[in-house]
C-alpha cells in the first residue's frame, strides 16, 4: 500500500480510469515530481538558449544560423529531458502504487540504476516516432494508417519501463514482458496513447498564452521571444512525457491485474502451500 493512500487501485481498470488516473498519480506526488521535472526543464531551457546564442555568435547573427541553432539545441535537450522525466516519473509512480522510494533521491537513484536500458528505450522510441510517420508521409493516403501503426507499436511497448523498474529484469526481457502484458489489448492501449496525446495538445493551446503574455509585456525583442519559445516548447515536452510516463504505470497495473490476477491475494495455509486446506 502506498504510504499516502491508494491513488491507483490495484484492480482491472476501465478505459475512463486509464485516462483519469495518470493525472491522479501525478497529483498524489506533485511536490516531488514538480521539483524534479521543474529542475530538469530549467536546465534544459537554459542550456538550449545558451547553445542558440553560441550558434548566433558563430554565424555572426545570421537569422538562418540562429534558427537552426535553436532547432537543434531544443531537439537535443528535449530528447534528454524526456529520458530524464520518464525515469523519475516511472520510479516515483511505482513507489506510490506498490510502496517504495518516493523522494527525489530514490527517483534519481532509480534513474541511475536503469541508465543504459532507459537510454536504449528512448532511442528506439524516437526512431519509431520519426521513421514510421516519415514512411507514411511518402504517400499522403498512407499517413493515417502509419499513425495508427505507430500508436499500436507504442501500445506494445508502453509498459516496458515499469516492467524494467518494478521487476529488475534486463531490457529485452522487459520489452518481452510488455508485449506479453499488452497481448489482446494493443488497440485499447493505442487508443489510450492517442487520447492522452490529443489531451496534451489541447492543454498546450492555453499554455501558449504564457509566452504571448510575456512577449506583450517585454516587447517583441528577438532574444526575449526566442527564450520564451524555447521555454514553451520544452514545457509542452515535459508535460507530455510526465503524463505518458504516469499512464505507463497505470497501464502496467491494469494489465498485470487482467493477465496475472495481481489484484487477487491467494491465501497461504499453515503448511506453506497456497490455497491448501488447513
Amino acid at each position: 500500500m502506498p504510504p499516502d493512500g491508494e491513488s491507483i487501485p490495484i484492480r482491472p481498470l476501465h478505459f475512463r480510469e486509464l485516462l483519469d488516473l495518470p493525472f491522479a498519480l501525478i497529483q498524489s506526488r506533485i511536490r516531488a515530481l514538480a521539483g524534479l521535472i521543474g529542475a530538469g526543464w530549467l536546465i534544459a531551457a537554459v542550456a538550449s538558449f545558451a547553445l542558440t546564442a553560441l550558434g548566433a555568435v558563430a554565424t555572426h547573427g545570421s537569422d538562418t544560423g540562429t534558427l537552426w541553432s535553436a532547432i537543434v539545441s531544443v531537439a537535443v535537450f528535449a530528447w534528454l529531458l524526456r529520458w530524464y522525466i520518464r525515469g523519475v516519473t516511472v520510479s516515483i509512480g511505482l513507489g506510490q502504487v506498490f510502496g517504495g522510494p518516493l523522494a527525489w533521491r530514490g527517483a534519481v537513484a532509480g534513474l541511475g540504476a536503469n541508465f543504459g536500458p532507459l537510454l536504449l528505450d528512448r532511442l528506439i522510441y524516437s526512431v519509431l516516432g520519426v521513421g514510421v510517420p516519415v514512411l507514411g508521409a511518402l504517400l499522403v493516403i498512407t499517413l493515417p494508417p502509419a499513425l495508427a501503426w505507430l500508436a499500436r507499436l507504442r501500445a506494445a511497448r508502453l509498459v516496458a519501463m515499469p516492467a524494467l523498474v518494478a521487476e529488475s529484469v534486463p531490457y529485452r526481457a522487459a520489452v518481452a514482458r510488455a508485449k506479453m502484458l499488452a497481448g489482446g489489448a494493443q488497440w485499447r492501449l493505442a487508443g489510450l496513447w492517442l487520447a492522452l496525446r490529443g489531451l496534451v495538445w489541447v492543454l498546450a493551446v492555453p499554455l501558449l498564452g504564457i509566452p504571448l503574455f510575456f512577449s506583450d509585456v517585454t516587447g517583441t525583442r528577438r532574444w526575449t521571444v526566442t527564450a520564451l519559445i524555447i521555454g514553451w516548447v520544452l514545457l509542452i515536452v515535459a508535460l507530455a512525457e510526465a503524463v505518458e510516463s504516469a499512464a505507463a504505470v497505470v497501464a502496467y497495473v491494469d494489465r498485470r491485474c487482467r493477465r496475472e490476477a495481481l489484484d487477487i491475494a491467494i491465501p497461504v495455509s499453515d503448511n506453506g502451500f497456497a490455497g491448501a486446506p488447513r
